[in-house]
């Protein structure tokens, strides 16, 4: 569930995911099991929002003072980094999947290329191979 508001002209947005074998019966969330932050403004707002023994994954890109709790566990990931090296600013979202992946493993990195092909034109098919390429890198670069 997308929140866009003023957050269109520059400022932070945010999307909730839930992901669940049982039926989902509200969107809304006050605490998260997972928090995946990509810049200062998010982090300020989420970090307090991961529940206790949840998860935080956090871009270090653009953030100055990283996250303090000592009651979730917190990964951090140069994904903005990989993406000068591989010179690939596209990539950035398959990499920090990667990197979440590794930690919540909720899909395998085959099923998001199987879906991939499925939701994909053919015509961007080509684009497969670079969308593994970044979601195994993004694997390799998480650390806690």
């Amino acid at each position: 569930m997308p929140s866009y508001g003023p957050e269109q002209r520059g400022g932070t947005a945010n999307v909730t995911v839930i992901v669940s074998d049982e039926r989902i019966s509200s969107p809304i969330l006050n605490m998260y099991d997972t928090a995946v932050v990509l810049n200062q403004q998010s982090l300020d707002k989420f970090e307090k929002m991961v529940k206790p023994g949840g998860v935080l994954i956090y871009d270090s890109y653009g953030i100055n003072t990283p996250p303090t709790r000592t009651d979730i566990k917190i990964y951090r990931i140069e994904a903005t980094e990989a993406t000068i090296e591989i010179n690939n600013s596209k990539a950035f979202n398959m990499i920090v999947l990667g990197a979440y992946l590794k930690v919540k493993p909720v899909v395998t990195i085959e099923n998001v290329l199987k879906g991939l092909k499925k939701t994909l034109p053919e015509r961007h098919w080509h684009l497969i191979p670079m969308n593994e390429e970044a979601l195994k890198k993004g694997a390799t670069l998480i650390k806690e």
